[in-house]
This record gives structure tokens, sequence and C-alpha cells, in this order.
């Protein structure tokens, strides 16, 4: 296992390369100037050049990467240029645990409720409680979630005009990890409307999952053979029924902190979403350079967690 995970752990490592040099690659022969917006009605083309050798940008493309690489792997992402010299890193570090708590407790929903509804929606296959389940799912499902997140803000604001004293906030976090009442209220809605649509999808799947499972010969063996009903279901069905299931959540691991995007903007949450889309309408690449490769190596350690998470629900894959 050991032996195994190093070898990911290495190809892991060329693929956050590969996702470094394109994203630099791009910023690069960008066609905007970062460097005049940043001079905006003071530019002169001396203070043009000096900015642009103080950022480095004078170097050669390749000694520009070099330089880019070494710095990741000190974790210095080099400085903003929106920011007139901020490091990158100090604009990122409070947005970032923020992302991955709301990332985090979505996930916990989605798994939570998802799962469990699927599970016995196909134990209750073709009937009204499934048909009734799996609309419901569906509609929820494709609703965006800057819809449900609009919605959600209307309905807290009827309600804190509707009940006096109730005062439920409708935007901002709290403090991050924290979990007093107040931080309680600021994250509770957020977290429900992000956990929405990906609640109804992984009850769907994992429907659909049972139900292929439960069609298989050897649990019409495991029937003949008079066994308990809720024994074949949770001993036999559940575990090969995960496989899938493993699969999407292991991706979806990676695509927490990007998905929140949408959800911090309208709630105003003060996560990585904010700053980014400010970055791009300003040209500042090293800002956005520095969230790509978040996003990447959140991506990639959900893949590695897939593998690993397989040796758990398959001992096949564990064997081979």
């Amino acid at each position: 296992m050991i032996q195994f995970l190093l070898k990911r752990l290495i190809g892991l490592i060329f693929v956050v390369i590969g996702v470094t040099f394109i994203t630099f690659t791009m910023g690069y022969f960008a066609p905007d100037d970062p460097i005049k917006q940043l001079l905006g009605q003071h530019y002169t083309q001396e203070a043009y050049l000096q900015l642009k050798h103080a950022y480095h940008l004078d170097l050669p493309f390749f000694q520009q990467y070099y330089n880019f690489l070494i710095g990741l792997f000190h974790l210095d992402f080099g400085y903003s240029f929106q920011s007139k010299g901020r490091p990158v890193w100090d604009i990122l570090k409070d947005g970032v645990p923020v992302s991955i708590e709301l990332g985090i407790w979505a996930m916990v929903v989605q798994l939570a409720l998802g799962i469990p509804l699927g599970i016995y929606s196909a134990i209750k296959a073709r009937t009204w409680v499934d048909t009734t389940n799996m609309v419901v799912m569906l509609i929820i499902y494709a609703l965006p979630a800057f819809v449900l997140a609009t919605f959600a803000q209307v309905v807290l604001v009827y309600l804190d005009i509707s009940i006096p004293g109730l005062n439920w906030p409708v935007s901002n976090w709290g403090t991050p990890w924290q979990y007093t009442w107040s931080d309680i209220q600021y994250k509770l809605v957020p977290i429900l409307i992000y956990g929405a649509a990906g609640f109804a999808y992984y009850a769907r799947l994992a429907r659909t999952s049972m139900l292929e499972v439960l069609s298989q010969d050897y649990i019409r063996t495991a029937r003949a053979k008079g066994l308990l009903e809720h024994a074949i279901t949770f001993r036999h069905a559940f575990r090969n029924a995960l496989i899938p299931l493993v699969t999407v959540v292991s991706v979806s691991l990676g695509f927490l902190v990007s998905g929140a995007f949408f959800i911090e903007h309208v709630f105003n949450i003060p996560g990585i979403a904010e700053t980014t889309l400010s970055s791009v309408g300003a040209s500042d690449y090293p800002v956005i350079q520095a969230t790509t490769v978040v996003l990447a190596v959140t991506v990639v350690l959900g893949n590695l967690v897939s593998d690993i998470l397989y040796t758990v629900v398959d001992p096949r894959i564990k064997s081979e």
C-alpha cells in the first residue's frame, strides 16, 4: 500500500506541475498588461519599466516560470499586482479556511441525507414513496445554486420582518471553525443551500446504484436462502453499491472549494471567491495562478482519497 501511495503521489505532483505550466502560460500570453492597469493615469514609460523589473516580468518566459515553481515549493505565490506588492498567500490565507469549511459541511449534508434517502427509495422502488422522493430530488437538482440562495435570502428577510426579534442574518459567515449560536446562524443556511443540489444528486445516484446491485444473482440467492431483507440490504448490497458512489464523492472532494463560488458571492461570505473574481477583472495573474494551484491540489488529493477508499470498499482492489 505504501508503495502504491508513493507512486500515486509522484504522479500527482507531475499533474500539479502540468496545471501550473498551463496556468502560467495563459497568464504570460494574456493580452491584458497588469502593469499598465496598475499604473492607470500615472503611467509613464520609466515607471512602467521600473514596476516590470520589480515584479520580475522583464525576465524570459522560462526564467519566470522557474522562479514561480521555486516559490511554489516554498509556498510563496509571489506578490499581487492589484494590492500593490502584498503577498498572494497573505490575501488568500483568510479566505481558504472559510471556503474549505463551507465545502466540507456541505459535503456532510449531501452524504448524510442523500445516500440514506437514495437507498430507502431503492428499497421502496416503484412505490409512491420512491416516486415522490425522486420527483422532489429532480426539482431540487434542476434548480441552480444561486437561485436557491437568492430564494433563501428572500425567505429570511420576510421572516425577519414578520417575526419580531428574529434577526436571522442573511449574509456573511461568522468566525471560521467556531460554532456558537451566533456563528451557526450565519453558517446554517449557506451550508444547507450549497448541500441541496449535491444532496439530490447523491440521492438519485445511490438509488440507481442500489437498484442495480439488488438485481444481481447473488442477491436472489441470498433471498432464496431465507436471509432477512435487512441483512441482504446492508450486509451484501450496500457495500457493493458504494463503489460508484466512492468515485463521485472523491472527485467531488476536489471541487468543494471551486463549487462554493456562487454561494460565497450571493451570501457575501469572505472566502476565496470574491478575491478570485476581482483578480480576474484586474488581471492579477499571481492571485489567479495561486487559486488555480489550490484548486488543482484539492482535486488531486480527492483522487488520491478515491484510490484509498476503493481498497476499503472492495477488498479485491487491495489484493490486486
